[in-house]
């Protein structure tokens, strides 16, 4: 049996959790929001069309933040399109993702959608086909609180007080030739700076992020970031970082090991920043908002985009419907754990996406909605993580990957809120339980309040529409504490949390 040791102390923590690393993402595409989160009609809907059994488990995952309207929808869209009657609102072509756009859920409607679920707004602004006249705008509408047209505006489609949105996205990774308006670093940095600077003089409380790398492969990567910082930094608050990451040609165990491959993005865009930082003699630290991150398997889609007509045009098609395993759900596990483990630079972080699209919730049109396997690790994260991350000190056996060389057989986060302290693992070991102790006689615990993950004998199991409920998360009984010491025995390929007062 494989083995790893943690030591943990309260002495040595990385920062506070900030509560928007548990974020979501919504965007306009495929079934996500028509026929996702709203379907008038359906016996769940309330008198605004939203299903209230999606809102009820929207708060059960426990997002903080949403991202809005988009993502590549973003790029093209045209925010007065969806405010004012419905009624009299266009449709219009969704370039991004070949579809028609009714405008039935815009502002206003998404606005109050959040109310229901508790979470806040993090709005992008489109600075593909658009720039800073339509973002002043667009800040203008949302958040002055009166005295003008615009607000005028506001208060005849119903909503007197300002929506008051705090963070807001300077476009969509710019640097994808897929992008509407996709734009090189020099260009697209002097448009954000631009932007920035005329959405703050309406409103100087804002909170920015500026566009990253849409991806660590992309060739630009770190160029992409310096060059854009360099025109930003004193405009900007966070940099952007979006992955995605999915099991390749069979090879479980690189992919369990995706989290390797998060550290090191996140590292580089740190270690870019501050070398701007520095250049600038700034005191000033940009922060990171990782705000498109899931298992996605990219390539379906990418022979799904191919077959795409002049001639059709749906209407919520059904787009990026990945139903997930076991597997898929401990390797979102590890990414959670790579989040937790840079908590000091990673401020926001939005789940990519929420319902239907690469999401945890999944729906049927006028039949139920069911959790995804992801859905469980990101849900215990987000309430199981609180206070402050605490730096892990782990000496584990090897594991050996194909994309990532050896790495250890267990990735390991804590968290300490003065009361409790949360460990969240990941067994790598495909075939073989893993023995894991974790030191936290520097706590004084006295108990195990709760020990549970996800894990299958077949790591290949989902729950679809047939068996909703195939997967859940499962008790482990090996936990134990004795003179300050916790034991767990970890299953194969799973992931645990346990909270330990």
């Amino acid at each position: 049996m494989a083995r790893a040791h943690l030591t943990l102390d309260p002495a040595f923590t990385i920062g506070p959790v900030r509560r928007r690393l548990f974020g979501g993402f919504v965007e306009h595409l495929g079934r996500h929001v028509y026929d996702g989160i709203y379907e008038p009609g359906h016996p769940s809907a309330g008198p605004d069309g939203f299903r209230r059994d999606v809102v009820e488990l929207v708060k059960e995952l426990g997002v903080t933040t949403v991202r809005y309207p988009g993502g590549n929808f973003v790029s093209g869209y045209h925010w007065e399109d969806g405010v004012g009657p419905v009624a009299e609102r266009p449709r219009r072509l969704d370039l991004a993702w070949h579809s028609t756009e009714t405008n039935e859920v815009g502002l206003h409607e998404f606005q109050h959608w959040l109310e229901l679920v508790g979470s806040e707004l993090m709005l992008a602004v489109n600075l593909g086909t658009r720039g800073p006249q339509e973002a002043l705008e667009l800040v203008e509408y949302a958040n002055v609180p009166a005295g003008t047209a615009r607000t005028a505006q506001r208060a005849a489609n119903g909503r007197q007080e300002p929506f008051g949105i705090t963070m807001w996205c300077l476009g969509n990774e710019m640097d994808g030739p897929w992008q509407l308006g996709h734009r090189n670093a020099e260009d697209y940095g002097k448009l954000a700076s631009m932007t920035a600077k005329a959405m703050r003089q309406v409103d100087p409380r804002l909170e920015l992020v500026v566009c990253g790398s849409s991806s660590r492969s992309m060739p630009t990567f770190g160029e992409w970031e310096r060059v854009v910082l360099e025109h930003t930094y004193d405009d900007v608050d966070y940099i952007s970082c979006h992955a995605y990451y999915e099991e390749r040609d069979g090879d479980l165990a690189s992919f369990l090991a995706s989290g390797v491959d998060m550290d090191a993005f996140i590292e580089s865009v740190v270690a870019t920043a501050d070398h701007v930082r520095a250049l600038r003699r700034s005191d000033k630290r940009i922060d990171i908002s990782f705000d498109e991150w899931n298992v996605w398997y990219l390539s379906r889609w990418l022979e799904q985009s191919r077959t795409f007509t002049v001639d059709d045009w749906p209407v919520a098609p059904r787009l990026l419907e990945d139903v997930y395993s076991v597997a898929d759900a401990v390797t979102v596990g590890g990414l959670l754990i790579s989040l937790l483990n840079h908590a000091d630079r990673v401020a926001s972080a939005s789940l990519a996406q929420l319902v239907n699209v690469i999401g945890p919730i999944m729906t049927e049109p006028g039949g139920p909605a069911w959790r995804q396997t992801t859905f469980f690790p990101f849900s215990v994260t987000a309430r199981a993580a609180q206070g402050s991350a605490l730096r892990v000190a782990l000496d584990a056996d090897p594991v050996t990957t194909a994309a990532y060389g050896d790495v250890p057989v267990v990735a390991a986060a804590a968290t300490f809120d003065g009361s409790s302290v949360s460990v969240f693992l990941q067994n790598r070991n495909l075939t073989e339980a893993t023995s894991v102790t974790v030191d936290l006689g520097r706590f004084m615990p006295s108990r195990v309040v709760a020990a549970r993950g996800v894990w299958d004998e077949d790591v290949h199991a989902v729950n679809d529409l047939r068996h909703p409920e195939r997967v859940g998360l499962r008790s482990n009984d090996t936990a134990a504490l004795a003179d300050g010491t916790l034991t767990i025995e970890l299953p194969p390929a799973s992931w645990t949390a346990v909270t330990v007062a």
